[in-house]
């Protein structure tokens, strides 16, 4: 199976395939005669893996730890859900930090008169209380 062909079956892009043998994230496929990558049934287990693991928000140091466990036959089983746990922690926190940025937007939007009038009370939050006119 070709990159394109990889590609499509992983849900990843050509490029990215291309990154992560780059990056050593994957291991290169083996050259064809003609140079071509040919992808085994194993190179696509392990770029549909990276696909999803990148779903799911894992960055690439992570997905690195993650696939290998995923080679690692002797892993323990406690090590992926450690990984996932602790990314869980960092989403969360995450979300708590984008709905306080969604309450600071909704506030500003709501002192904001949205007129034709000059003054503008969201520019004079972004500027530090400054007025702001025109």
């Amino acid at each position: 199976m070709n990159i394109s062909q990889a590609a499509r079956h992983s849900g990843l892009s050509a490029k990215t395939i291309r990154y992560y043998e780059q990056i050593g994230l994957v291991v290169p496929a083996a050259r064809a005669d003609n140079g071509y990558r040919q992808y085994v049934e194993r190179d696509l287990e392990e770029l549909q893996f990276l696909h999803r693991a990148r779903q799911v928000g894992f960055d690439l140091d992570e997905c690195r730890q993650l696939l290998a466990l995923l080679r690692d036959h002797a892993r323990h089983s406690v090590q992926a859900r450690e990984l996932v746990l602790e990314k869980r922690r960092h989403v969360k926190e995450r979300i708590r930090e984008l709905q306080a940025m969604e309450r600071q937007l909704a506030d500003m939007a709501r002192r904001c008169r949205g007129d034709e009038g000059p003054d503008c009370a969201i520019l004079d939050d972004l500027s530090g209380g400054e007025h702001h006119h025109g």
